[in-house]
């Protein structure tokens, strides 16, 4: 019977050794990969409301559903009471601004989702309130960060490349959606 050695010879141990080292120093976003132990957290500050929450919405590789629930409830209708499941997509968006950024402050909400009925309201008013909104869907938010400039969350937005991008010096907001890629 032929014996197979079961060893590895030392130049195929220095190279598995050294693939496996620098796989693991490889950094976790040029990687592509979200270690489980990656916690993503916002602070939210709801200007018509008042209502501020700080929460971790991401833990152990997953959303955590009762978080997303608050999150959703601050940012409701403040108008007509409605809530709608806001897009997950959004509040990722919202963390990753918050890190170029380079921020901690609470993002102050101007406007998170609108009712149908309340977005109509709006366009009739205004013509830079859109028909078709993706406030309506939960996809949309407009905000401002004290002590942080409107034009530097723009940049910083369509840095991301991950949606509209609308800039309002004279209204002190952003807006941000994860619609297609855009700006105005």
């Amino acid at each position: 019977m032929n014996n197979v050695s079961k060893t590895i010879s030392r130049r195929n141990f220095l190279r598995y050794t050294l693939g496996a080292t620098a796989a693991i120093a490889m950094p976790v976003s040029y990687a592509g990969i979200q270690p489980s132990s990656v916690v993503r957290d916002l602070k939210l500050h709801n200007l018509h409301t008042e209502e501020k929450i700080s929460l971790s919405y991401y833990e152990q590789g997953q959303y955590v559903s009762e978080a997303l629930r608050d999150i959703s409830y601050l940012l409701r209708d403040h108008r007509t009471g409605d809530v709608l499941a806001m897009d997950p997509g959004l509040i990722d968006l919202l963390y990753d601004l918050k890190g170029v950024l380079g921020t901690d402050q609470p993002f102050q909400v101007i406007s998170g989702y609108r009712s149908p009925k309340t977005n109509a309201a709006l366009h009739k008013k205004s013509s830079g309130v859109a028909s078709k909104s993706l406030h309506m869907q939960g996809k949309a938010i407009d905000i401002c960060i004290e002590g942080v400039a409107v034009r530097d969350m723009q940049k910083a937005a369509i840095s991301l490349a991950r949606g509209g991008v609308g800039y309002y010096p004279r209204s002190n907001f952003v807006h941000i959606d994860t619609g297609r890629v855009r700006s105005w």
